[in-house]
């Protein structure tokens, strides 16, 4: 497939400045078709447990487990062996069920999830085809036209909606993956959080969320409560806002649950 990045036809033109912008650099940004080398780090490193992830990518286990561990066919997500309680999902896999989360989100059917993968990884051409840029540019106008040219009655009915309106919410779903010069996925704005703007970058705190403002790691602000401070002390400690520290918390319980 060639390296150029295109707009999804029909996709929206809001008001919104940033929005515009964001589509600007990408369409400026030469997609690499180059595959991930087997030892790039957010594939070679696994950061999460499953049950980490669907926690922070606010998906059901179950899910998340039929997406990594399928009855049949191939694995949605990356995900290494099971072992034990040890990380299983690189960053990679991470990003690819955010992906998932995503079309979920849209509508597409459970059922029907696998075979529009199928076809965005087979017009996109690369293992892995999620987690790459073209996702963002080109996805939600290869799943119209999958479902356009199929008989596949169910998908058929979440796309005719109109493909304007299908492509702005792929496209606002996936505004919280940051893509890198090589036009794979390399940061992952979490979406359980309500406020506090937190990060998954495998460059930066071996992979393990960080919360923007203040720039101090979840775990660091979970292990103070833990140990009995307030939301306002972490806060003044950590230089974060105090109701960013209470929805870090809020989600750490929800872990831990």
């Amino acid at each position: 497939m060639g390296g150029r990045s295109r707009r999804a036809a029909g996709a929206p033109h809001t008001g919104n400045d940033g929005a515009r912008e964001y589509d600007r650099v990408l369409a400026s940004t030469t997609t690499s078709t180059r595959p991930l080398g087997r030892d790039d780090p957010r594939l070679s490193v696994p950061l999460f447990t499953l049950r980490e992830s669907a926690a922070y990518l606010h998906t059901p286990v179950s899910t998340l487990h039929a997406w990594a561990h399928p009855k049949d066919g191939e694995p949605l997500v990356t995900v290494f062996p099971r072992a034990g309680r040890r990380a299983t999902v690189p960053f990679v896999g991470f990003a690819e069920a955010f992906v998932l989360g995503a079309l979920r989100g849209a509508g597409v059917p459970m059922q029907r999830i696998r075979p529009a993968v199928a076809k965005l990884s087979d017009e996109i051409g690369l293992d892995h085809a999620l987690a790459s840029q073209r996702v963002y540019t080109d996805g939600a106008e290869l799943i119209f036209d999958y479902a356009a040219q199929s008989d596949d009655a169910a998908l058929l009915t979440v796309v005719r909606t109109g493909q304007q309106h299908f492509a702005e919410i792929i496209r606002g779903y996936l505004k919280r993956i940051t893509y890198g010069d090589d036009g794979w996925a390399e940061r992952l704005r979490l979406p359980a959080y309500a406020r506090a703007e937190v990060t998954v970058d495998p460059r930066q705190a071996f992979g393990q969320p960080l919360v923007v403002h203040g720039g101090a790691h979840v775990e660091d602000l979970v292990d103070r409560f833990q140990a009995g401070d307030g939301f306002a002390e972490i806060a003044g400690d950590f230089g974060v806002p105090a109701e960013e520290v209470e929805d870090v918390i809020r989600v750490a319980l929800r872990l831990a649950a």
